[in-house]
C-alpha cells in the first residue's frame, strides 16, 4: 500500500539538559502552542536540523516571533557559541 505511514518504534531516555532559561519557555510555549511534548518537538526540530531543513513553516515562525516578545528572547543564532553562564558570587 502506497498510502502507508511506517511507524519507528524508539527508545526514549530521560536526560537533564541545561539550557538558557528563556530559549526554555519560548520552546515549552511553542510545544503548548503545537499540542506536542517537548521532547517531540525537540526532536522533530533536531531531524530537521541534521537534514539541513527548516523545522517550521511561516505560520510558526510568526508564533514563535510572538513567543519571543512575550519572552524577551533577543538572542540569535549569531549568539549561539557567544554565551556564558551569569557569574555567581558567594558571601
Amino acid at each position: 500500500m502506497s498510502g502507508e505511514i511506517k511507524k519507528h518504534t524508539v527508545e526514549r531516555i530521560q536526560t537533564g539538559v541545561r539550557i538558557e532559561k528563556r530559549i526554555l519557555k519560548v520552546t515549552k510555549g511553542l510545544a503548548e502552542y503545537l499540542d506536542m511534548s517537548l521532547g517531540d518537538l525537540l526532536e522533530g526540530v533536531l531531524l530537521h536540523a541534521f537534514e539541513g531543513e527548516a523545522p517550521f513553516s511561516a505560520q510558526t515562525l510568526e508564533r514563535i516571533k510572538v513567543l519571543r516578545g512575550l519572552y524577551d528572547l533577543d538572542l540569535t543564532a549569531a549568539d549561539a557559541h557567544l554565551m556564558g553562564e551569569a557569574s555567581t558570587t558567594r558571601d
